[in-house]
């Protein structure tokens, strides 16, 4: 009997365990893609930072013994993908990491978690994003949204009443940064529609997806976005393709929880969405 060998995926992130984002995200709906999804997790909390009382356990000092550990097994991955990092010195492992780990297929997808809202992150530092573009430079694929590739390029922030012009200069800019594709998330022309900016900078390429707009706020969008991307990637879909799976799903998963948005605040009801992914 033949078997199949699955591609596996590493997602780099934290671990909130209650609360639908990071890693209780990633790692179902990456699985559900038909991927192996092995974890290196970057901190524990009790749940996600959006619940009050919250506990934080820092894991940097496990980061690099993990690494050790699967270097000297010689473990192999088709896709690293990292998203939240809560430290400098948390940029600087994950960069030893895809050091060690990138072959010459292997993808990197970098999820560059600074911002929303036009604002950085309490917790960060005026010079985290001069360090996130380090890793920028070594990655296939970065997916900022707005606020994050304005961080980035440090430039003012433009939220709305932007043309598509803008949009364009703001992706040529990115790719100064040496990745060699570009998603920007939460981009919208017009009030019925939030979707995702493409550039494929080897080619010089642009797409723009207009998904559903719906208008309603749910914590850890994001992540259920940017894991199903990375699934979808590393299965072998294009990437403009892969976005629009992404996107897509998000919007299912959105709406699947609308009826219960006040008891659900928390996450979306991903779950009942992943037989579609399956």
């Amino acid at each position: 009997m033949k078997f199949m060998k699955l591609k596996r995926a590493v997602a780099i992130n934290d671990i909130s365990c209650i609360g639908k984002c990071s890693l209780t995200v990633a790692l179902p709906i990456i699985s559900a893609l038909g991927i192996e999804c092995a974890v290196l997790p970057t901190a524990v909390l009790s749940a996600h930072t959006a619940f009050d009382g919250f506990t934080f356990c820092d894991l940097t000092s496990q980061i690099k013994p993990v690494s050790e550990h699967w270097s000297k097994r010689g473990e192999e991955f088709d896709t690293i993908y990292s998203g939240y990092l809560g430290s400098l010195t948390q940029i600087e492992l994950v960069a030893d990491f895809i050091k060690t780990f990138k072959g010459d297929d292997t993808k990197v997808i970098i999820d560059p978690v600074l911002g929303d809202h036009g604002r950085l992150y309490a917790n960060f530092t005026e010079d985290f994003p001069k360090e996130m573009r380090k890793l920028c430079k070594m990655a296939d694929v970065i997916t900022p949204n707005l606020t994050e590739a304005s961080l980035l390029l440090s430039r003012e922030y433009v939220g709305e009443g932007y043309t598509e012009d803008y949009i364009k200069e703001l992706l040529c800019e990115l790719a100064s940064l040496g990745s060699k594709k570009i998603v920007l998330t939460g981009v919208s022309f017009d009030e019925k529609r939030l979707g995702v900016a493409c550039y494929d900078c080897e080619k010089g390429e642009y797409t723009y997806y207009p998904g559903e707009r719906i208008e309603s706020m749910f914590h850890g969008t994001g992540d259920v976005w940017a894991s199903t991307f990375a699934g979808a990637y590393t299965k072998g879909y294009e990437f403009t393709k892969a976005a629009q799976l992404a996107t897509d799903f998000t919007v299912k998963c959105i709406k699947a929880t609308l009826d219960d948005k006040e008891n659900h605040w928390y996450g979306v009801k991903f779950e009942l969405c992943l037989k579609d992914l399956m």
